[in-house]
């Protein structure tokens, strides 16, 4: 058996053995065709029909010759399942050959046969493709709003005669102007002289030394000079190099589909320091709405919290220890096919896929959620919200029984979900291309009835068991762009827009219920703005992940997101050590959102949680639950002004958790000491990110500043700070100080 998926899976970093490549043949370029062949199979050929421009005719034979096998980007990423890592193990028959594509306009067509050792001859289908090159365009294929800055001449577009494949085209950048936004990005805060792209990834872990985010946008700002930022109004694909070939341009590139001779590209152009253009932006992207403050106080999870008992456990142990928390998000609630139902509970399957009330569950005394609305109950009492872990997937392995089959059915015979062509020229449910939850079906959330559809099978949990918000987990599954949405786009421009849609439909689900729209999501892309709360993604604790995730926050904050929070001092991997975890607490206290998470580790011993008792039994310091709780009792001190503050940032559009640049665009220190940072008109935070510093440098903005936890005044200047383990360096706004001296009188 032989097998050839020209489009192969639609990852964006990786090139599959059974796949075409490049997707659009490149006249002149490599052409690459590749299959994957059961053992018995001993040869592969490949025979192209190809009719020129002209009209022309030939054949051509082009033997394949073995290759190591890839699938999915595995010996790219590995995946973060233990599965993945097997499947990679395994030994697989891969195939391919190259040569080089013919002229432009010309038509392919291909398949490929295989012959086996006792001379049996396989053969896949027919396949086609029409051949493109890149061209000099007119600059009006660029449509532009503002005051363009197409450099005159530079538009190029990769068409096959008929439509526009790809345009590229270049901007000035002028001698120091500093190039940053592109959502979230974990590597640096300035981009010129690198090279990156905007498509929406599930990088697990390692994302600044990848260079791949969650939550990209192709909106930037250019600091110095003039000032000015753009945005690409699309939600394509697009690839940006930001003086690393060409030092005085940024060339971009992005996919398009349009009639030659048409406007392939929108592009807005906005004039200003970066405040004004990040406003011009808001208007195109969406506005962030305020939440209520109550997001602002301490956030807590642990994926081993997996049963009522064990919950309020945890929360006992804050009150014990006396570490005031907000909010908890339980993870492993659910029986992780439905999503809708809480493990062990006792329900008659509606085989029309209709949404169940809670009078429809029974919960056994002795089950993992006895009573989950009596949980949700206490811990209303004790003033923490509770947050349920969602998955937009309808899970497929194991094989789907009782209401997770009922829903499979019902989804596709309400028709709800992605589909991708089968083939037979058809339509078939989307298959989950990840290697998280393999072979999902995935519910079209872009479509308001296929939405509601999803969400209102969670309705219960709001109006009835008191749920208060969700964390819309794993928006990044939609890979390949020939799958089809409901509204007829195709996947390379829908994709993208999937998890803006999702955290929509989960806030839309919210606000019907009488719920302020409380999200919490880590994929996201242009519009993502208007959709609740973020974290930064699964990371190590590492002081380098630490690292990362300051620039991520800032990198967010500078592209319109503003409720923003990462699993500080990592979730994943080996416990971080004392000084790592007081640090990172130190500054996940000035962000917007504090919170800290643990990955499940199969309740192995001895635990990884990251609560502070556990790190402190762990490492032996016993600093550790005292200047945690110092710090947990500032944040509570701190929710009034980042409540204020988050109100002001909706009003005037200057991020919350805002880069330095922001407000002095000139200032050089912006940018030699980048992981620094306003937050809200009056504090200034420059957190320790480097192991074993005890006297940390601060470049103070202009103004007169206050050093918040001694009094002194401390005017515009670099200086040197002591910072024991229980300080993060602090400085208030003079004018700030009478009001905000009590936040910061009673710490430690």
């Amino acid at each position: 058996m032989i097998r050839h998926r020209p489009l192969g899976s639609g990852h964006p970093y990786s090139v599959d053995t059974e796949q075409r490549w490049p997707l659009d043949p490149v006249a002149g370029e490599p052409l690459r065709l590749g299959v994957r062949a059961t053992p018995d199979v001993e040869a592969v050929e490949a025979e192209v029909e190809v009719v020129d421009a002209a009209g022309g005719r030939r054949v051509e034979r082009h033997p394949l010759a073995r290759v190591a096998s890839t699938s999915r980007g595995q010996t790219v990423d590995g995946g973060h399942l233990a599965s993945a890592q097997a499947r990679l193990a395994r030994s697989s028959g891969g195939w391919a050959t190259g040569f080089p594509a013919p002229e432009a306009g010309s038509a392919i067509r291909y398949r490929l046969a295989g012959r086996t050792a006792g001379g049996e001859e396989q053969h896949t289908r027919w396949f086609d493709a029409t051949v493109s090159d890149w061209r000099d365009a007119p600059d009006e294929v660029v449509a532009t709003s503002g005051a363009s800055r197409v450099v005159p001449g530079s538009v190029r577009i990769l068409t096959d005669g008929a439509r526009v494949r790809r345009v590229r085209f270049a901007l000035p950048l002028a001698p120091g102007e500093h190039v940053t936004g592109f959502g979230e990005r974990y590597d640096r805060l300035d981009h010129r002289g690198t090279e990156l792209d905007a498509v929406v990834f599930e990088q697990y872990k390692s994302q600044g030394a990848e260079r791949k985010t969650y939550l990209p946008m192709p909106f930037a700002h250019v600091v110095g000079g003039d000032g000015w930022g753009l945005h690409i109004r699309t939600s394509r694909r697009t690839w940006f190099d930001v003086g690393a070939t060409d030092a005085d341009r940024l060339a971009v590139e992005v996919e398009a589909d349009a009639a030659r001779g048409e406007p392939a590209v929108d592009v807005a152009f906005f004039d200003g320091e970066p405040r004004a253009v990040l406003d011009a932006f808001l208007d195109e992207a969406g506005r962030p709405e305020e939440l209520p403050d109550w997001v602002f106080r301490l956030w807590a999870s642990g994926n081993e919290w997996n049963t009522q008992a064990e919950v309020m456990r945890q929360m006992d142990l804050h009150r014990e220890h006396d570490v005031p928390v907000g909010s908890i998000v339980i993870e492993a609630w659910s029986d992780e096919r439905t999503f809708t139902a809480f493990r062990d509970a006792e329900y008659e399957v509606a085989e029309d896929g209709a949404p169940h009330r809670l009078a429809d569950f029974t919960f056994p005394a002795d089950g993992a959620w006895p009573d989950p609305k009596g949980m949700v109950d206490e811990l209303h009492d004790r003033g923490i919200r509770v947050h349920l872990w969602q998955i937009p997937l309808l899970k497929a392995r194991p094989h789907p029984t009782g209401q997770a089959r009922a829903d499979a059915l019902a989804a596709a015979r309400e028709g709800v979900l992605i589909r991708e062509p089968d083939a037979r020229g058809g339509l078939r449910p989307y298959r989950n291309r990840g290697w998280w939850f393999p072979l999902s079906t995935m519910p079209d959330l872009t479509d308001e009835r296929a939405a509601r559809w999803w969400t209102e099978k969670r309705r219960y949990l709001l109006e009835e068991v008191g749920i208060d918000g969700f964390k819309t987990d794993g928006g990044e599954h939609a890979w390949g762009r020939e799958l089809a949405y409901l509204d007829g786009t195709r996947g390379d421009e829908g994709n993208n827009r999937y998890p803006v849609a999702y955290a929509k439909a989960y806030g839309d689900l919210l606000r019907s219920a009488g719920k302020a729209p409380v999200t919490f999501s880590r994929a996201g892309f242009t519009g993502s703005q208007a959709h609740g709360a973020f974290w930064a993604g699964d990371e190590d604790s590492t002081w380098e992940a630490f690292r990362w995730s300051m620039f991520a926050g800032l990198s967010a904050a500078a592209s319109g997101i503003l409720y923003w929070g990462w699993d500080l001092a990592g979730f994943s991997g080996p416990l971080p050590s004392a000084e790592l975890y007081l640090r990172a607490a130190a500054a996940s206290t000035f962000v917007p959102i504090m919170q800290y998470h643990s990955e499940f580790n199969h309740h192995r011993t001895p635990s990884r949680d990251r609560t502070p008792w556990n790190i402190a039994e762990q490492t032996g310091d016993d600093r550790i639950v005292p200047v945690f709780r110092a710090f947990a009792h500032l944040r509570e001190r701190l929710v009034p002004y980042l409540a204020a503050e988050a109100a002001e940032s909706v009003r005037t559009s200057a991020p919350l958790m805002r880069p330095v640049y922001f407000d002095h665009p000139s200032l050089e220190t912006a940018w030699s000491h980048p992981l620094q940072w306003f937050l809200g008109r009056d504090l200034f935070v420059s957190p320790v990110v480097e192991e074993g510093e005890t006297a940390h440098a601060v470049a103070l903005p202009p103004g007169e500043w206050v050093d918040a936890w001694t009094g002194e005044i401390a005017g515009d200047a670099e200086i040197t700070a002591d910072v024991p383990i229980e300080r993060i360096p602090v400085f208030v706004r003079a004018a700030a100080w009478p009001r905000l001296r009590g936040v910061f009188a009673s710490h430690g």
